[in-house]
């Protein structure tokens, strides 16, 4: 069965087994003592902070092991801005941060500290000069990712990092979902990376902190990791967490070159199988292994369960699911529709055959989804009013904007459909249905429990 999930975490690398296997016999022992077992265990620690440290580009000094890669940003946004306090409480993130580093916003925000969001084009893409519009003498840190989880956008590292720089601001870079491809360009302040992400074994992060940065650790603190991650690291994981870094990184050209053919196939056939179908993020500057695309009138989560009996393993960043009611927040700071979106990121050693057996179920399995829902457009016929209104109040993703298709054909050219949603993710998926059908969107205004959002027929 294809596992199509590697942005979420990739299947442990066989170098990263060898590795564990290995360190787990020589590897036990506490690193701090001075006897033969902690002076082996210290030997195997250094060995792999060097290593770790020559594949992310910094000093062996300037790289902690941490817990987890969500562990690495909280500390590093904490550390930085407790350190830097003197010069503000200024936080500038942009809106398609992980998680993360927007819950260590949150936590900045709620203590009194400001954040500011800088915005992405409808590829994800961040600007330079918008980071420079908003970073000042009170900025006390910049975050940027290096590629976005959801839509694979390789962002501007080096040029975000040298507009920081030039306003004497440091660039903390959540370096995850790149790390295993390659080193992050620029000069960068604070990195932070996952290993489950490069196919190490998962609990295992990097935090990687430049000489000169102001840092001040928060929390309980020990003589560990630089005191940057308190407590006893799991040795033998941080071993094969480096020896599979040094492995996939050392096959990443050739794999990148190989999958980059595979995902174009995916992207272009996609969009000619499926109808109505919308292929989300940046056409070129992207992730080499990853595309992202969403399926007008489909329940995201059905389609997913779909795909899994039929043998593929996929993700969503589709707010069409049981366990939210909001879209994601990257496809929302895009302007992209939500509704019946599915991740593919491919594992290294992903076949042709693999691909070509998605896409010929993929088609089936999105009408099969529709047909359930009643997603069918009307058939032209005479308008019967110059305006409409639709109560879809209570109906959730993407049963609005159905009911919308259903009804643009019963208003004539220059006519109006308004449909009075209490659904949050309408607020996203009818203006991307308007662009997807070349229909107007007028606008929304609160009503009642809801909202009313009106449509122009255009076409």
């Amino acid at each position: 069965m294809p596992y199509f999930d590697t942005a979420s975490a990739a299947p442990l690398h066989p170098v990263a087994r060898q590795a564990l296997q290995a360190s787990l016999d020589e590897g036990w022992a506490d690193p701090a003592r001075l006897y033969r077992e902690g002076r082996r265990a210290r030997l195997l620690l250094d060995a792999a902070r060097e290593a770790a440290a020559e594949s992310v580009g910094c000093r062996p000094d300037e790289l902690s092991f941490t817990p987890s890669g969500t562990h690495a940003v909280h500390s590093g946004v904490a550390g930085v801005l407790a350190g830097r306090r003197r010069v503000g409480g200024h936080l500038v993130v942009s809106a398609v941060e992980h998680s993360s580093v927007l819950h260590a916003a949150e936590v900045h925000a709620a203590g009194g500290g400001t954040v500011e969001e800088v915005p992405v084009d409808r590829f994800g893409l961040v600007s330079a000069s918008a980071y420079g519009q908003l970073v000042g003498p009170s900025t006390a840190l910049a975050c940027l990712q290096s590629a976005n989880h959801e839509v694979g956008t390789v962002q501007p590292v080096a040029e975000v990092a040298e507009v920081c720089g030039s306003a004497g601001v440091p660039l903390l870079v959540d370096a995850a979902q790149s790390l295993g491809w390659g080193p992050v360009p620029g000069n960068w302040s604070v990195l932070c990376a996952s290993a489950h992400k490069w196919g190490g074994p998962p609990g295992v992060g990097l935090l990687a902190v430049r000489k000169g940065v102001r840092f001040a650790a928060q929390g309980p603190l020990d003589e560990r990791e630089s005191g940057r991650s308190p407590g006893f690291v799991n040795l033998p994981a941080v071993v094969a967490a480096a020896a599979s870094l040094r492995a996939v990184r050392a096959e990443a050209d050739a794999e990148a070159a190989r999958l980059r053919i595979l995902v174009d196939r995916l992207r272009r056939r996609v969009a000619r199988l499926v109808p109505d179908v919308e292929v989300v993020g940046h056409p070129d500057l992207r992730l080499p292994h990853l595309v992202t695309f969403s399926c007008l009138y489909v329940d995201g989560e059905t389609l997913l369960h779909e795909l899994d009996r039929a043998g593929y393993s996929v993700s969503s960043g589709s707010s069409c699911t049981s366990s939210t009611l909001t879209p994601s927040h990257v496809l929302r700071a895009m302007g992209a529709l939500s509704e019946g979106n599915v991740r593919v990121s491919l594992p290294a050693g992903t076949t042709a055959a693999e691909v070509n057996g998605f896409l010929e179920v993929l088609p089936g399995l999105v009408a099969g989804v529709r047909e359930r829902l009643g997603a069918v457009e009307a058939e032209p016929a005479a308008p019967d009013a110059e305006s409409l209104e639709l109560d879809t109040l209570g109906l959730r993703c993407p049963q609005p904007v159905i009911e919308l298709a259903r009804a643009i054909g019963r208003v004539p050219v220059g006519g109006t459909v308004t449909v009075l949603s209490d659904d949050e993710v309408a607020r996203l998926d009818i203006p991307a249905w308007c662009s997807m059908r070349g229909q107007v969107y007028v606008g929304e205004a609160p009503r009642g429990q809801g909202v009313a959002y009106t449509v122009r027929r255009a076409v």
